[in-house]
């Protein structure tokens, strides 16, 4: 089993850190996150248009590279080193995916090739805080999430042959500036109880939220008798497609929350190599150097669950996740090759679970570290304790995703406890 990347890999990873190393710095990063879009326009079109990071995991026939979901994920761990805000992961590993698993073949060649040369910017709405449970990371997504009934969530009617969304989604990333919403809704009311995809570009009224972490901005869309494109047909199986989507987001989300940890971590080390105490460094006292290796070994421990992931989710065709490898990746390289058997666990979640924990256990140790200049806002480190809570309530809590995929694999029986 190849457990070292290729030199496109590498390619991607060194061309996207000096970029963002050169433009993405914390102060960067905080006026980025204070504009009315929520991030950089000029930074985006460098990765969007220019590096097509947007396109990396879209076919050929639609203007993308034709990469894999190793790929993309590598590519947002660099992201994610210098939290740099912006809509890739809504656009690229939410939305893009979505539109080339459902849509027609006009919508795919009407909308994929202009999301991959960066012009066009999407995200997914779902009613609700229900994102996790509508990517089927912590939660079976085949409820009523979309809205059930009559009333709740946002509610389809099909009227003169168009469709019509009403109903409210929340906590809708990048979605007060998206230029298109995949908007999940409610159909049939209940004698055909169904959640369907819909395309929105304009008639809702969006509302940017006050986001715990600005770097990842949210916002509210209200959906007053608004007109909708149905997205591919009305047979097909949406929460399917969704869990599929989730499993291989969260493990794009993954390599980001690593990226995040290792680059506070190689912060914090760097800090308490100088600053000193007792005339000394603090870093050269044991209970530090003890502390922080724990942080370098989750860390690790992290990069290795998110890049297995990445493969797996790479490499399987409908959702699944593989396992019965000859081993796991390595805390240094992916894989391209090597046989697996499919399975239903639920890999992306885990490794999602384990790289949420290592990021803000990284993060935590961080501002302690620093002392009081730690959660200042002048420093640094808050800002990825920040992305740590963010993410989990956004596609979490930890606990949740843990728990969700030991139901889904079976892993306790009826009545037996874990202990």
């Amino acid at each position: 089993m190849d457990t070292s990347f290729t030199a496109e890999q590498n390619e991607i990873r060194r061309t996207v850190r000096e970029v963002l190393a050169k433009r993405c710095g914390p102060e960067d990063v905080r006026a980025a996150a204070s504009t009315a879009a929520g991030y950089d326009p000029a930074l985006w079109a460098t990765l969007g248009g220019q590096l097509g990071l947007p396109g990396l995991a879209l076919p050929e026939a639609y203007g993308g590279a034709g990469c894999g979901t190793t790929d993309l994920a590598l590519a947002c761990e660099e992201v994610g080193r210098t939290l740099a805000p912006s809509p890739l992961l809504a656009t690229a590993v939410l939305a893009a995916p979505l539109l080339l698993a459902l849509g027609t073949d006009a919508q795919r060649a009407a909308l994929l090739p202009r999301i991959a040369a960066g012009e066009l910017t999407a995200t997914l709405a779902v009613p609700g805080a229900a994102l996790a449970t509508a990517l089927a990371l912590a939660g079976d997504n085949r409820g009523d999430w979309a809205g059930g009934g009559r009333a709740g969530g946002v509610q389809a009617r099909r009227a003169a042959g168009t469709w019509r969304l009403y109903g409210e989604a929340a906590q809708v990333l990048h979605g007060h500036s998206a230029g298109l919403l995949v908007v999940a809704a409610h159909a049939g009311g209940f004698a055909r109880s169904r959640t369907l995809l819909f395309l929105v570009r304009d008639g809702a009224v969006r509302t940017r939220q006050t986001a715990l972490d600005g770097t990842r901005p949210c916002a509210r869309i209200q959906l007053r008798d608004v007109e909708a494109e149905l997205l591919g047909e009305d047979g097909a199986d949406v929460a399917v497609a969704l869990a599929s989507v989730g499993d291989r987001a969260a493990a794009v989300l993954a390599c980001e929350a690593v990226g995040a940890a290792d680059r506070v971590l190689e912060r914090t080390v760097e800090y308490v190599g100088q600053r000193e105490q007792f005339g000394r460094p603090i870093g050269s006292f044991q209970a530090v150097k003890h502390r922080l290796a724990d942080v370098y070994v989750r860390v690790r421990a992290a990069r290795s669950a998110a890049y297995y992931a990445a493969w797996a989710g790479g490499k399987e065709s409908g959702g699944a996740a593989r396992r019965g490898c000859p081993q796991a990746l390595s805390a240094g390289g992916g894989s391209l090759e090597g046989p697996c058997r499919e399975t239903d666990g639920q890999v992306g979640g885990l490794a999602l679970a384990q790289a949420l924990q290592a990021l803000r256990t990284a993060a935590a140790e961080g501002i302690q570290l620093h002392g009081g200049i730690g959660f200042t806002w002048e420093g640094a480190a808050h800002l990825y304790f920040k992305r740590a809570a963010g993410d989990e309530l956004l596609f979490g809590p930890v606990h949740r995703l843990r728990a969700h995929a030991a139901d889904a694999a079976g892993l306790f029986e009826r009545g037996e406890v874990a202990v």
